[in-house]
């Protein structure tokens, strides 16, 4: 079966998503070529298939990038006022690091990694700073597919 692209079903979005997946969301992902290595992330828009943003390459890893998607996402939508946007991650371990507002990375801090360091300190300060009330929602790839923001490198 090939899926239509929008299906025939869904007229909130121009991309092949399943009904139980927002349109009214973002997709993150990151990308990692080798684990440290040069690492990006991006965010696609689901209703427009739009990208969002995009960020990379520096030298990091790819927990890392889904860390630090998700918290460009969310600072990005409360600096529009769009405190109500979906944020759909594949990354559980990202998710996980969000809600904590840690980044549980153990990335050896090296002159390389500085400034990437200097990154993560600035997105945790941000999630302590703010009571964001974005829903951040598991990407289910086993069901749903590769997540729309995937780099397709696999």
């Amino acid at each position: 079966m090939t899926q239509q692209n929008p299906p025939d079903y869904r007229h909130d979005t121009v991309l092949p998503l399943p009904m139980e997946v927002r349109a009214d969301a973002w997709a993150v992902d990151a990308a990692c070529s080798g684990n440290p290595g040069p690492m990006e992330y991006q965010a696609i828009d689901l209703a427009t298939g739009y990208r969002v943003f995009h960020f990379g390459p520096i030298h990091g890893t790819n927990n890392i990038g889904e860390f630090l998607a998700i918290v460009h996402a969310l600072a990005l939508c409360w600096n529009q006022g769009l405190h109500n946007k979906t944020i759909y991650s594949d990354s559980y371990n990202a998710i996980l690091w969000v809600q904590k507002r840690k980044c549980k990375t153990k990335l050896e801090r090296t002159p390389q990694t500085e400034q990437l360091y200097q990154i993560i300190v600035r997105a945790e300060n941000w999630l302590n700073t703010h009571n964001f009330r974005n829903p951040i929602i598991k990407w289910e790839t086993s069901k749903w597919g590769e997540v729309p923001a995937d780099f397709g490198r696999k």
